[in-house]
């Protein structure tokens, strides 16, 4: 029978500072936990805590155990960052050596002039703000000026946007393009991002036609192994922008969180003949809820999967994993910025034929998590990463599942 691995990236679900979060000004951040304390008792997460998630929680209030039926555990990153780029990056295998570079004042004068001289078009803005306050406050300016609203966060991002009818989305993302070629060696940002808007003044909202320009990843990661080997790898929500399409055999871009569970769910049930990893990203936490710290909002999300779960469990293979992890932290109650938050990751791994209730600890980089993956495939190893995989499955024995979500 062939494998399966369904990596499934909770964007921004963060477990609790790291040890040197206050260097990234998040002393105190922990998204799971003060989610947890500041919701109503009544708010629970059943099925995630039958994965072991309850286990890596820190909070004040006390959680209802559960019967635990996977592994879990947690993990640092390795990389000097907190962004989406590096926190993906690292799960595949690459963990970088210094940041990508962020623009706390805007862009430089330079850069701005040679976008602009290159692509014939006049911007406004050059801005740290976030993306619904830009096109609150620079939206109508751009939208009857017809010129896309540069501005960034404290993240590497060189962000771009535009009106999606006046402007025009594929001539948007022509821009983002060009930014893209420009943006190299030390301006080398993690990502160039198209963020379109509709609507007019003072009703102005973002569309679902967002789309990221990454860089090229600059070591083999687990996706290059996988497609290497004949294998297949289908990229789901993001994953395809944020490895800039390298090592991916299929995309499928998704227009929210229950879309992607629901692509995640038909791409486990369709059948290739070939081993395959299904890598998704469900961004909404981060970028809906987390960013605006929404608490409310970041709750009933987490709710929503966790109750689309059984689906996906109830689906798997007996020779089918799956691993359900994130990429940094964005604590919603956070107040002294709202942006990402330097934390732990969590890691839990459910398979019909893995060992349950097992505590795998805490990991010392993101990679450990793509250096399982590439051991169930029985590929070569990664640069970087140490499996678990012989704690997941040296002491299985013919217990019966005991996960009747």
């Amino acid at each position: 029978m062939h494998k399966k691995v369904v990596l499934i990236i909770l964007d921004s679900v963060g477990v609790g500072e790291l040890p040197d979060a206050q260097n990234f000004n998040d002393k105190g951040a922990n998204t799971l936990g003060h989610i947890f304390d500041y919701m109503p008792k009544s708010f629970e997460l059943p099925n995630l805590a039958k994965l072991g998630l309850y286990k890596l929680i820190n909070t004040k209030r006390k959680l209802e155990g559960a019967k635990i039926c996977a592994c879990f555990g947690k993990a640092i990153e390795k990389s000097p960052a907190k962004d989406t780029t590096a926190g993906h990056w690292e799960i595949a295998g690459i963990i970088l050596k210094q940041s990508f570079p962020t623009y706390s004042q805007g862009f430089p004068k330079e850069i701005i002039e040679i976008f602009e001289k290159t692509t014939g078009i006049k911007t406004i803005g050059n801005c740290v703000t976030s993306g619904t306050e830009v096109i609150k406050t620079l939206g109508k300016e751009s939208q009857k000026a017809n010129r896309p609203i540069i501005y960034t966060s404290a993240d590497s991002v060189f962000q771009i946007a535009a009106h999606e009818q006046t402007f025009g989305l594929e001539k948007l993302y022509e821009i983002c393009k060009i930014a893209r070629k420009i943006l190299q060696g030390q301006n080398s940002v993690g990502r160039v991002i198209a963020r379109p808007f509709v609507g007019n003044d003072g009703n102005y909202i973002r569309t679902v036609n967002r789309k990221d320009f990454s860089l090229d990843p600059f070591e083999e990661t687990f996706l290059d192994k996988i497609k290497n080997s004949g294998a297949e790898t289908t990229a789901i929500g993001k994953i395809e922008d944020i490895f800039n399409g390298k090592g991916i055999t299929k995309s499928i871009h998704t227009k929210n969180n229950l879309d992607g569970m629901e692509q995640t769910l038909k791409e486990i049930n369709s059948f290739s003949g070939k081993d395959k990893l299904i890598f998704a990203n469900l961004v909404d936490f981060d970028m809906l809820w987390g960013h605006r710290r929404d608490v409310n909002g970041y709750a009933k999300a987490l709710k929503d999967f966790d109750d689309f779960l059984p689906k996906i469990i109830d689906s798997l293979n007996d020779e089918d994993i799956l691993i359900i992890s994130a990429d940094h932290g964005c604590d919603p109650t956070y107040i002294l910025h709202t942006d990402h938050t330097r934390e732990y990751i969590p890691i839990l791994v459910f398979g019909k034929k893995l060992n349950q209730n097992v505590n795998l600890g805490t990991c010392q980089t993101f990679a450990d998590i793509g250096q399982t993956v590439i051991d169930f495939l029985a590929l070569t190893a990664l640069k970087n990463g140490t499996s678990f995989k012989n704690r997941l499955t040296s002491f299985r024995d013919s217990h019966k599942f005991c996960l009747n979500l």
